[in-house]
Formats: C-alpha cells, structure tokens, sequence
C-alpha cells in the first residue's frame, strides 16, 4: 500500500540563480498543465488512503485556491494527514492562505534562503527580509503553525558572520522546522553556466555547516537527517517517508516516484508531459541487491542511523558481517559509530556521508 504523494507544480514568477529544478515555467501554460497532471494522478493513483501529501515546486502557492482544492480532491485523505505546501516569501496572501487551510493544508515550507538582501539578490530571490517577516506574520494570521524555512548555506559573499545572522534570525522566529542546504553549483542552473565570484570554499562550508549543527541543537531543534532539525513532534513525515525508503507517488513533470520495486521518473519536458503525462522519463525495477543499498544509503542519511536487528531481518543478512570491513575502517577514522544495536554517522561523517555511502554500493 502507498500511503505518501508528492505533486510537482513547475511554475515560478523568476528562477533562481541556483536552481535546477524543473520550475520557472511559463504560468500561461497552466491550465493545460493542471489538466494533464489530474489525467495522470486519476489513471495511477489506486485510491489508497494518503498519510501525507506534499505540494511542491516551483510554487505551488502562485495556483489558484480551485486549482489546489481540484488537486487535493482527486485523493483519499487520512482525518489526520500532513499535507505540506511549498511557498514563496512574495506569493503570500493572507486571505489566500486562510483558504488554502480551510482545504486541509496544515504544513508550510518557506524559501527563505537567507535573511542577507544583498545576498538574495545575488541570487536571484524576489523577496527581502521584510517579506519573509511580512509573510510569516500573514500564515500565522491564516491559522499555520507548523511552518519550516529553508536556508542555504555557502552562498556567494557570504561568510560565518551572515551564516550566524540568519541562524540568530531563524531561532527568534516562532516555527516548527528548519531545513539547511549548503550550495551545490548544478551544471544546468544560471551559476552552473555563470560561477559566482567568492563562493566560500569546502573548509569554510564545513564550519558554517557545524555551527549550525551546534546553535539549532542547542536551542531545542533535532537534527533527525542531515539537512534537517525539527523542533519535537515536527520532523517532516512526508520526508520521513523517502529516508525510510517507503513507496510513494510522484505526480507532475519530473517527479520521482517509487511503487513496489520499481522507481521511476516522469517526464521531464514540460510540453512533453502535458501531451503525454502517463510517459516515463526513467524506470527501473530495482534488484534485491540494490534495494538493500538504498536502504543502507537512506538510513545513513537519518540520525537514527541503520536499525541492524531490522535490516537483517528485512533482508535476510548478517549486516556487521557481511559489511566488516567497511564499518570497522570508518569506525577508526570517526565517520561511523556503531552502538546500541545501530550503525550512524558522527558529525564528521556526515561532512564525508557521499564517500562513506558509496563505499556500500561498492
């Protein structure tokens, strides 16, 4: 049973300098768009009943209040489901998100990126510091309290000083989750074809990502995954969904999805999808061998870290033997502790987490 779904809105007022992200799209286009995206949730959605749902983008948040209730409609909602909906700081209308609560949305996911104007210009933001504050104001008014910001560290021209501003800012506000992503400079992006000047370096990125670590733990935020801190009870349960390596739906452009064995892919030309949105970009049957490694990948990635007596259970293994080696190298070095009947990486590892699960897959 798949109890989890993402919809994938494609349309943006500008894209950001950093994203490469199927988004941007022309908002003309979306009419067509949404007609193409119910065709496909109704022919391959089986009508289970969703523990969450996430609505993301892109913004999602420039549609339409009878464009998100047609969306949400179409499914089989849990009485107490998480259903999230990805925002932008300037797309906030508190009379639109009165309504938009009223249709059962109970999560909100703000970009913020960073409190520094000159920094969110650099990168291409439309909105400033007074927006983000202007838009909290208006989703608490609308009736939201599990609200989540993301921020983004290792920016151009930005330094431990600005990192330590926007977690100060972060932690005076009055919200439920904060999600940190230090920059990767995509290929296909704007700074992929345009580098940035003055992008901190990896040692600098290392710091600013510890002191985060540090000031969101101390001021009651979990860090449960590794971009990730939630205040108790608030940890993301659709996120949870793919780090638990549990099936779930993807609707829309370019969105993934993963249903019994299989994961795959939509389409991830626009056009292409709203003429033919059943048609598959990508999909793979995944064999047990590669099914035990995405579980190993997944976990790792959570600070629970891998339950042993679970994975040797759900996969018929004995997994400190089978992966000895491994475990007993990265123990000495200080990647990986393995303690209480489970194996997760130590600060230091998750600075190193890509080198460390590649080495399972090898």
């Amino acid at each position: 049973m798949t109890s989890h779904a993402y919809i994938h809105i494609p349309f943006c007022i500008r894209k950001c300098r950093y994203c490469n992200f199927v988004s941007g799209a022309d908002i003309q286009l979306k009419d067509e768009y949404i007609n193409s995206l119910t065709y496909q949730i109704k022919k391959q959605y089986k009508n289970e009943e969703l523990k969450t749902l996430y609505i993301g983008g892109g913004t999602p948040s420039l549609l339409e209040t009878k464009n998100i209730e047609g969306l949400i409609s179409l499914f089989k909602i849990s009485s107490n489901a998480e259903i999230t909906l990805e925002v932008n700081p300037e797309t906030v209308d508190e009379n639109k998100f009165k309504l938009f609560k009223q249709l059962g949305i109970n999560r909100i996911s703000l970009g913020v990126q960073t409190f520094n104007g000159k920094i969110l210009n650099k990168i291409g933001r439309l909105h400033d510091e007074k927006t983000i504050y202007k838009a909290l104001n208006n989703l608490k008014n609308a009736g939201f309290s599990n609200i989540s910001i993301d921020l983004i560290y290792g920016l151009p021209n930005q330094n431990l000083s600005d990192v330590k501003n926007d977690i100060k800012k972060a932690l005076e506000l009055d919200i439920t989750h904060i999600s940190t992503y230090g920059l990767k400079i995509e290929k296909n992006s704007y700074f992929g074809k345009n580098l940035p000047n003055n992008l901190p370096d990896d040692t600098m990125q290392e710091t600013m990502f510890l002191y985060i670590c540090e000031a969101l733990e101390k001021n009651s935020f979990k860090h449960y995954e590794i971009s990730n801190f939630a205040k108790l009870g608030y940890a993301s349960r659709h996120n949870l969904c793919y780090w638990q390596n549990k099936n779930y739906y993807g609707f829309g452009v370019n969105a993934s999805g993963y249903i019994g064995d299989i994961r795959y892919k939509n389409q991830s030309d626009l056009k292409k999808y709203i003429l033919n949105p059943l048609d598959r970009e990508e999909e793979t049957v995944l064999t047990a061998k590669e099914k035990l490694e995405e579980e190993i990948i997944l976990a790792l990635r959570l600070n629970n870290g891998i339950n042993i007596d679970n994975i040797n259970k759900k996969y018929n293994i004995d997994f400190e033997k089978k992966y000895s080696v491994i475990l007993n190298n990265y123990k000495k070095l200080n990647l990986l502790t393995a303690e209480n009947g489970t194996v997760k990486l130590t600060k230091k590892g998750i600075l190193l987490s890509n080198e460390v699960m590649c080495e399972f897959i090898n």
